[in-house]
């Protein structure tokens, strides 16, 4: 009988880093989990995170004005080009060094990306096959510093670059015979954003010291001349005779210069700025982290490192509104086409937010485990499954939305098992803070707080099949806890293991607890005779988990030398094993490249 599994959703975290994008509709939002994306449908209140993932983290996002395609790219600058369509990849690529940002231009034929001090422009991939999807078409210098945010006007003739060195460049995509390249001024830090006004070649300029710098530009877009056909293919065929002897093509060339001599300058487009406004007046904030701008309204969203973002309207800078919505840095900011909705992403605390600010209310509020996920457990039904976290929370997941839709907080410490109850309405969790909490999932409350009569870090947790004995492993005083869960009395504390208890199973048929410790022992206690040493079985290495069939004829457990050893508990004899040391294989870190010779050690 075969099997087809599909991936369908993460569960556990939203948001990780990188820019969020709404898609061409405005109803659906793509964020970067890790190494994947997740799409969140927020009218069929639905998130799917897709089949495919990049090897290192995806740092940022670029989708295709039709909605079709998106480039996504990892921290060493391998991308992927995506179909949104197919759910599936369509073209692997190499940018050689870390990208900072990636855009395509509005009428979808071309896309820019940044690295170091430069930016690349490349023919977009079309809707045919082709042999290289990503065609370089210029390269463009002029910023001295790494380059930092990417726009494009709204005819696809020009695009703005910011840098680092506190510059912002104008280029054009063509070689316009007045366009060529501009350098803006007039910042003391960082540039974060800048945005064209709609169907002009005015300009706003953002940097990471909360200031904004307006930008009126002399030359609308339909004054812009085309280079004569003379100039243009003369050097156009200098940069191909170049290319020769090059090993990475670099495409035309295009050197802008900061401060050009007044006859390379004369009969140019003209910037002149206009205004100058600054956001932190009071001082109760200090970085701009992240800005978004829409274009038809006029409504710029700006985030901030202490959480607070403000929403102003162009270009008189009029404050609509403020408001903090985490305690953590804004990393991405994204208004959808209608310019209603507006994403926030905080990758301090994986949050992932969708505020309508006309009704100032949340359209979405996602949170992940800010740290590892340690544990989980499905319901009985399937719908849920609930998960602990070392951040010490408890989260209750919706298998069919993959969205989280209870948090509880009561532990202080990190969780370590997490279970059902056998009619699914309560959810159990242990945890290193010394308690057992019982939740009620119909009135979303803990009910109920187990104790030991000694502080004990727990480590492992089960509950019968009547859902009436509760048990927890400690893992510094090698001792299982019973207690009753309807009077939350503590019922027996049972000794004998010689090592932290790694795991316990009920059987769900019979009176019978069974429990595993790294002594390299499986205890089984008889419930009704006093919790009394049933059997005691021996194994060869550190027990790491116990589990019953669900029938309760057979026990399997799993030890640290990779076996797996199947009991009858009855008659306390070996029916069988897995040996599965061959099929494991050795792990690696999670910043090692994957090469021949550390392929080789894993075996």
């Amino acid at each position: 009988m075969k099997f087809a599994y599909r991936f369908s959703g993460l569960l556990g975290t939203v948001y990780r880093r990188g820019n969020l994008s709404f898609t061409r509709d405005g109803s659906a939002l793509v964020s970067p989990v890790g190494n994947r994306i997740s799409v969140f449908d927020l009218k069929n209140n639905k998130c799917e995170t897709f089949p495919l993932a990049t090897r290192l983290n995806i740092v940022c996002v670029g989708l295709s004005p039709d909605g079709s395609l998106a480039i996504l790219i990892d921290e060493e600058g391998a991308a992927l080009l995506v179909s949104l369509i197919g759910k599936c990849v369509i073209h692997h690529f190499y940018f050689h060094k870390p990208v900072h940002s990636v855009s395509f231009s509005p009428d979808g034929k071309k896309f820019v990306i940044t690295k170091d001090n430069v930016a690349l422009l490349y023919h977009a991939p079309g809707r045919k096959r082709e042999f290289n999807a990503f065609v370089l078409d210029k390269t463009y210098y002029g910023p001295y510093d790494e380059t930092t945010c990417i726009d494009w006007t709204d005819d696809s003739k020009c695009f703005a670059v910011g840098s680092k060195d506190m510059s912002t460049w104008v280029f054009g995509a063509e070689r316009w015979a007045n366009l060529i390249y501009y350098s803006l001024g007039g910042h003391k830090d960082i540039i974060v954003a800048c945005f064209f006004e709609e169907n002009s070649l005015d300009l706003y300029t953002i940097s990471q010291d909360a200031a904004l710098c307006v930008w009126q530009c002399d030359t609308q877009l339909d004054g812009l001349r085309p280079m004569p056909p003379k100039d243009a293919a003369g050097e156009k065929n200098a940069a191909e005779n170049d290319e020769e002897f090059l090993e990475e093509p670099r495409g035309e060339e295009i050197h802008g210069k900061a401060n050009p001599n007044e006859r390379e300058a004369r009969d140019k487009v003209k910037y002149s700025r206009v205004a100058k406004y600054f956001f932190n007046k009071e001082g109760d904030f200090n970085n701009l982290t992240s800005a978004a701008y829409h274009k038809k309204t006029h409504l710029l969203v700006t985030g901030f490192a202490s959480g607070i973002f403000h929403l102003h309207e162009l270009p008189d800078f009029d404050l609509i509104h403020s408001l903090s919505i985490s305690d953590q840095r804004i990393a991405s900011v994204s208004i959808n086409c209608t310019g209603e909705w507006i994403a926030f992403g905080c990758s301090g605390l994986g949050q992932l937010l969708v505020w309508e600010w006309q009704s100032e209310s949340y359209v979405l509020k996602q949170q992940g485990h800010f740290n590892s996920m340690v544990s989980l457990a499905y319901s009985p039904d399937g719908q849920y499954i609930v998960t602990g976290g070392e951040d010490g929370k408890v989260k209750v997941w919706n298998t069919s939305s993959s969205f989280c839709f209870v948090t509880f907080t009561e532990h202080t410490s990190g969780v370590t098992a997490v279970t059902f109850t056998s009619n699914g309405y309560v959810i159990l969790s242990a945890s290193l803070d010394g308690t057992v909490r019982a939740f009620d999932l119909h009135r979303y409350r803990n009910f109920r707080t187990f104790t030991s009569p000694r502080p004990s870090q727990f480590s492992c947790l089960a509950v019968d099949s009547s859902g009436e004995i509760v048990s927890a492993g400690s893992q510094d005083s090698f001792e299982i806890f019973i207690w009753s869960m309807q009077s939350g009395r503590l019922l027996d504390v049972l000794s004998g293991h010689e090592g932290p208890i790694s795991s316990l199973s009920f059987n769900p048929m019979k009176c019978v607890l069974a429990s595993a410790s790294w002594d390299k022992t499986v205890k089984l206690w008889d419930m009704l005779d006093s919790w009394r040493t049933k059997e005691t079985l021996i194994l060869n290495s550190d027990v790491l988990v116990v589990a019953f069939r669900p029938d309760g004829k057979e026990l399997a457990v799993a030890a640290l030398n990779g076996q797996i050893t199947f009991w009858d508990h009855e008659n306390a004899v070996q029916t069988g094993s897995i040996e599965g040391r061959h099929d494991l294989q050795m792990g690696r870190k999670e910043l090692d490249k994957i090469t021949a010779k550390q392929a080789a050690k894993g075996k």
